[in-house]
Order: C-alpha cells, then structure tokens, then sequence
C-alpha cells in the first residue's frame, strides 16, 4: 500500500468528514454549554407568539445559539447560522422543544448556560424509556384496576 500525505489527498481528492448524526449534534451542543455552566446566556424572547416566517429569523447576541454556532466542528458540519430557524433545522428541533429549550418564558431574559443544557437535553432526549414507562403503567393499570375494583367490592 502506498502511503500519501493528507494535504496532498486533499488536493486530489473531495476529502469530506462524516456528517455528524442528529444525537451527535444535540450532545456536542450540550456539551459546549456545559463547559461554562455558569456562564450567562440570553434566551430568545416570547418565541411563541411571532409567526413561523418570523421566529425563524430570531436571534440573540450571546445565546444557545451562538454558542453553537461558534463552535467550528458544527459550522463544518452544517449549522448556517444561529438563527432559530437554522438550528431547529440542524439539530432537528421541534417548535415544543425549541420553545422549551431556549424560550425567555421559562428561563427569564437570561439564564446559565447549564439551564439551557438541562432542558436541551430534557426535551430532545431519548424518548423510547419514557414510552416504555408508559406502557407499563397502563398495563399496571389494566391489571391493577379490576383486583382494586374487586378488593373495594
């Protein structure tokens, strides 16, 4: 095998990195705001009542948003600015959990970058435990109900 250089591949060649996965952005994220968790960061205002076409276009100096929109890794792979419309498409945010995430109603206008953390991690977490606790509670609730009824009676 003939070994080459990496800057001369790349002269080459079209030498793409991987494109990070949808949990891979969230976590690189949260991780970049944990790292200064006491940090202070603007949330975005009332994000709730503006229309689609607006809230997409929302941004805030010193946010969420800006802190992951300064780290290079996912600039590279993707992120086109930090606006919320460009971050709830890259990182695959729901209108909920955007709102939940990075909203000045839960957080006041500022908050610490490890709040913004929790609740990313909250509302975009694995979701398959929660359902299976759900189904065992309305199993638990189908067997347990008629022995109470039965016990009552």
């Amino acid at each position: 095998m003939e070994h080459k250089d990496l800057d001369y591949l790349r002269s080459v060649a079209d030498v793409q990195p991987k494109p990070l996965t949808r949990q891979e952005r969230l976590d690189r994220w949260i991780s970049l705001l944990e790292r200064d968790p006491a940090r202070r960061l603007n949330s975005l205002g009332e994000i709730e009542y503006k229309p689609p076409a607006e809230r997409a276009l929302v941004r805030e100096d010193n946010s969420p948003l800006t802190v992951a929109y300064n780290d290079p890794i996912l600039r590279a792979d993707g992120l086109a600015s930090d606006r919320l419309g460009d971050a709830m498409r890259y990182f695959g945010l729901s209108d909920g959990q955007a709102h939940y995430a990075l909203c000045s109603c839960l957080s006041g206008h500022m908050a610490e970058s490890s709040a913004f953390a929790r609740r990313l991690r909250n509302s975009t977490g694995d979701v398959a435990w929660q359902q299976a606790i759900g189904a065992w509670t309305l199993a638990g609730l189908a067997v347990g109900l008629p022995a109470l009824v039965y016990l009552l009676g």
